[in-house]
């Protein structure tokens, strides 16, 4: 593998309302146009962030941005954590969002460090069929109580029997000072996102002690192949990155920290990035030839090199509280209409964080 470019796609502006941009990923439609979709706001976790969407037709140019996503649900005033795009044929395109309430504990951080809960989260969706110009109002894919404020780590995806699935990750309420049970629950529509199913539980740890963190999900072959931040909580800390295939453990990757969502080839190929924070502050992209195959490190590359060190860390609510102070992370791939791989990341300073791109020739 090799980079061929690299580039800043939106561009952070220190002490303005567009000083923290994050949380990227990209979509290509049949077409081929690339849209990238990032959130950016006057800082990392602010509730005043908006997310934008920006076009390109190579990966190296990007029009302007668009914000065509309301942040209001039902009358309540929240915002966006993340919103993720499917193509699904044609022009249409389903949006699915992780929407925080911010009128249930108005002026409250996301995370509260004294319980580990989170403020109150739903899992939304909405439709375009104008190549994601415009979106149809935002509805709520229901979920039980047990499953807490939902997490979304992932884009919906195709499965190979058509179905589509939603990954969600569960957390604890706000206020709930009782052990937190992370599990990983998948969520199927055979409508094309119009209803959803009741959730199936596909990864947990039933002492609960290992979360299966920042789930990360493709379908290569017809496999879902699946990535997990891993953490053992007793211990407070990260293991190396676990491999899933269709549900079921597959192995335990030689390396450690945040996983991306992976690109993957035509071929079935996958490359996948991941963050390497507390070793070498670094992003770094492995080239598999297959879903089940290695990852050898002959076929490695470093897409970003930060210069801080991390911070240590005493406990996960002081893990979790560092996240929003960390200014490099969050990389996403796709394969591009030429076959080659684009990873776009969130990189900078405190002050500004940009999304930021590389583009990978994999079998030069």
């Amino acid at each position: 593998m090799r980079i061929v470019s690299t580039g800043i796609l939106a561009r952070g502006e220190a002490r303005t309302a567009r000083a923290a941009a994050t949380f990227p990923s990209i979509t290509v439609l049949p077409d081929g146009e690339i849209l990238a979709v990032y959130r950016i706001g006057p800082s990392k976790e602010s509730e005043g962030a908006r997310v934008e969407i920006r076009r390109s037709l190579d990966g190296n140019a990007w029009g302007e941005p668009e914000a065509p996503f309301a942040d209001t649900f039902g009358g309540v005033r929240g915002s966006h954590q993340v919103i993720y795009l499917t193509a699904l044929g044609g022009r249409r395109v389903l949006a699915c969002a992780c929407w925080v309430d911010r009128e249930a504990f108005p002026g409250k951080p996301l995370f509260n460090p004294e319980t580990e809960g989170c403020l109150p989260m739903h899992i939304l969706v909405a439709d375009s069929a104008d190549g994601a110009r415009t979106f149809s109002p935002w509805r709520r894919v229901a979920l039980p109580d047990d499953v807490g404020p939902a997490s979304l780590t992932n884009p919906v995806l195709r499965l190979a029997d058509g179905r589509l699935a939603i990954s969600i990750e569960t957390n604890k309420t706000y206020e709930d000072r009782g052990p937190w049970r992370q599990r990983v629950v998948y969520v199927y529509s055979s409508d094309e996102g119009q209803t959803w199913s009741e959730p199936v539980t596909t990864c947990e740890d039933p002492a609960g002690r290992i979360f299966h963190w920042d789930q990360r999900a493709a379908v290569c072959s017809g496999r879902l192949v699946t990535f997990s931040w891993t953490y053992d909580k007793p211990a407070n800390r990260y293991l190396n990155i676990r491999r899933h295939l269709d549900g079921v453990l597959h192995d335990t990757l030689p390396f450690a920290d945040q996983p991306a969502h992976p690109a993957v080839l035509r071929g079935g190929e996958l490359v996948l990035p991941w963050v390497d924070r507390y070793g070498t502050q670094s992003i770094r992209a492995r080239h598999a030839a297959a879903a089940d195959a290695p990852f050898p490190q002959d076929r490695e590359l470093v897409i970003y090199s930060h210069d801080q060190a991390a911070a240590s860390t005493g406990g996960t609510a002081e893990m979790l509280e560092d996240m929003g102070r960390w200014s490099f992370g969050l990389p996403y791939a796709g394969t591009l209409p030429s076959g080659d791989v684009m990873i776009v990341y969130y990189a900078g300073t405190p002050a500004a964080l940009d999304i930021r791109y590389a583009i990978l020739q994999v079998n030069p």
